[in-house]
């Protein structure tokens, strides 16, 4: 399969890495320096585009990829008040591939963490939050990952309405949602979603331990994606 990558970091280099064990060819690299490349040739030859980038400039990315007829998987968060956009032109033959989090096993933690709040659902002696730390380049706070087990609990806990981005140390007990976001060192992603109550807690985590989890389920996504169409996502694949 021809890939391109869309942002060439950390994250870029380590899909390279694994997209080329994988027998996968690389024939366009596009960063900050050479955005002109969305037009050329080579970024037109390929099946599927990678996108990790930013915020700010993911939402132009798959306008560029979609003109150019190139598929694009990405798991760039914050720019979902542009998601009706999206899913219109996906609609319209174009592609998009996106989740906030490729890795299996956080996958695997988003279906604990909604089968936990149905349960939780009948016990409104615990309140629920969450905390999530993540490496200080990461711009968007909370993580898209939070977000996501955020929506997963309010779609399934009637007491909880929001959730809300904390600053201080004590969770909210209406029905808010507190999401505490840390920032810190080179830490890849830890979310924790809490449940206390005056006789205990319960507590649920999912830790990276690095970028390869990411990396490969982002090639996978790309595999997958090139032979299907439309707004796709990790329950598309996963068939959880």
């Amino acid at each position: 399969m021809k890939l391109a990558l869309i942002g060439y970091g950390k994250m870029g280099k380590e899909i390279e890495k694994i997209a080329l064990s994988r027998g996968h060819e690389i024939v366009s690299v596009i960063d900050v320096n050479n955005i002109e490349d969305f037009d050329s040739e080579a970024f037109k030859s390929a099946d599927v585009a990678i996108e990790f980038t930013m915020p700010k400039v993911a939402l132009e990315n798959y306008r560029r990829a979609f003109a150019s007829n190139v598929k694009v998987v990405s798991g760039t968060t914050g720019w979902h008040e542009h998601i009706d956009e999206i899913k219109e032109a996906c609609k319209n033959g174009n592609t998009l591939f996106w989740a906030s989090n490729f890795s299996l096993g956080v996958n695997i933690f988003f279906a604990v963490n909604e089968h936990l709040a149905k349960i939780m659902n009948d016990f409104p002696s615990y309140n629920v939050m969450m905390e999530e730390v993540h490496h200080t380049q990461k711009l968007d706070a909370p993580s898209g990952t939070a977000i996501t087990l955020a929506e997963d609990i309010l779609a399934n806990i009637d007491r909880k309405t929001k959730w809300i981005e904390e600053e201080g140390s004590t969770a909210k007990t209406n029905d808010e949602l507190s999401i505490f976001s840390i920032r810190e060192g080179d830490v890849p992603g830890i979310h924790s979603i809490m449940y206390d109550s005056e006789v205990d807690s319960i507590m649920i985590t999912h830790d990276a331990k690095n970028r390869i989890g990411f990396a490969l389920g982002a090639v996978i996504a790309a595999e997958f994606t090139a032979t299907h169409t439309g707004f796709l996502g990790m329950k598309d694949l996963l068939k959880f």
